[in-house]
Parts: C-alpha cells; sequence; structure tokens
C-alpha cells in the first residue's frame, strides 16, 4: 500500500457512490465494489471501511456539505466521480504517486500468484480456511464443500482440491516427503507462513470477510 499519501476530499466522492448504490448504506469491508476502489487508490479496504462508517455517522462538516450536494442527486455525483476519474494524470501510476513510496501489501491478495494462474493469495486463503475444516481423505472434488467452495471462487472444485493437495505439503504435521512441482507450491507456502500457525478462528473470520468479495 503507498505510504505518506494523505486522503483526499475527492475520494469521498468515489467511496460515497459507493454508499448510495442500492442497497443504500455502509458495504461490507471486502466486497468487489470496496475492494476494486482499494486497488484504484491504493488505500485499504479497512480504512475504507472506516470511512464509509463516518459516511453514515455524517461524522464531520465536510462528510455533512457532500452529502447535502449529492446525497440526493446521484446523477450529479456520476458527473463528479466521472470529472475526477479524467483529471490528468489520474490513471498515470508514476505521476500520481510522484516522490511518494510505495510498497504493495493488500494489493496483492487481489492479484494472481503467477502468470497464467487463475488463484490469487485471496482465494488461497480461502482454500486454507477449508483445508482446517476436512480432513485429507476429504479434500477431493467430490466433498460438497470443496464444491461450494468452487462454486463461490467460479473455479473447478478440481482446482480447489488441488490446491488442498498442495497444503497437505505445507503442513508440518503430515511430513510428507514426497515432492510436488505444483506451481501453486510457493504461494501456498507463503499463505500457509502468514495463517497456517495463527488462531483458526481468526483465519476463520477473515476468510469470511473474504468471502463478500466473491458474491
Amino acid at each position: 500500500m503507498a505510504k505518506n499519501i494523505k486522503w483526499q476530499d475527492d475520494y469521498w466522492l468515489l467511496l460515497l457512490q459507493i454508499y448510495l448504490q442500492k442497497p443504500v448504506g455502509i458495504k461490507p469491508m471486502y466486497s468487489r465494489r470496496m475492494v476494486d476502489l482499494s486497488l484504484e487508490l491504493h488505500v485499504s479496504p479497512s480504512v475504507l471501511f472506516n470511512k464509509m462508517c463516518q459516511i453514515a455517522n455524517l461524522e464531520t462538516p465536510r462528510i455533512e456539505r457532500f452529502w447535502e450536494t449529492y446525497g440526493e442527486n446521484p446523477r450529479k455525483l456520476a458527473r463528479a466521480v466521472r470529472l475526477y476519474r479524467e483529471m490528468k494524470g489520474f490513471n498515470n501510476a508514476d505521476e500520481f504517486y510522484d516522490g511518494v513510496e510505495t510498497n504493495e501489501s493488500f494489493e496483492k491478495d487481489f492479484k494472481p500468484v503467477a502468470e497464467g494462474e487463475k488463484f490469487t493469495p485471496a482465494m488461497l486463503i480461502l482454500v486454507l480456511d477449508l483445508y482446517f475444516r476436512l480432513t485429507p481423505i476429504t479434500m477431493v472434488p467430490e466433498t460438497p464443500e470443496v464444491q461450494e467452495l468452487a462454486r463461490l471462487m467460479k473455479v473447478r472444485s478440481q482446482d480447489v482440491a488441488e490446491a488442498l493437495e498442495v497444503f497437505q505439503y505445507c503442513d508440518p504435521y503430515l511430513r510428507r516427503k514426497e515432492v510436488t512441482f505444483s506451481p501453486l507450491f510457493l504461494p501456498c507456502q507463503q499463505v500457509w507462513r502468514r495463517f497456517g500457525n495463527a488462531n483458526p478462528e481468526d483465519l476463520a473470520s477473515f476468510a469470511n470477510q473474504l468471502k463478500d468479495y466473491f458474491r
């Protein structure tokens, strides 16, 4: 995530537009619209979610003015958002972040783990959460939970089963001595290092939030 980027007033326009989309109100932190805006602005979903809560509560006079101007006029808001996005340099990352140190963090979770791969780290986090709910013998395409997750992520159940199998090579308790040459091994290993030894309830809570992105 970009460091030292101050919140800009124009960001309220983009966030307010999402807030006003039906159903009007606070959107889940990891809903696709929130994540897409996070990636666009290089502002983490948690920051955007907190800002959206401020909109809901009209916490500042500045937010109140935005609400008075655009809250009942979605067309005017859409024009303002369109104008902002058409501003020179907004889509030019080098110019927009000129002189700013950038270090991607949450952005990587929503990008493919490698060129040509369908999985993202976010998807592998969901698979790891499922991993801790199954036994190795049930980590197969025919298992209902595997099929359900595959439908959610819009991949084949065989793909989810493959990722589950790769996680078995990361699990020190299984002590698998075979070698896997799956391109998912390194990404799965990285996800395991982040969450494999963490509290399973924390992983489950985060995974449940991430599911909003795929719904």
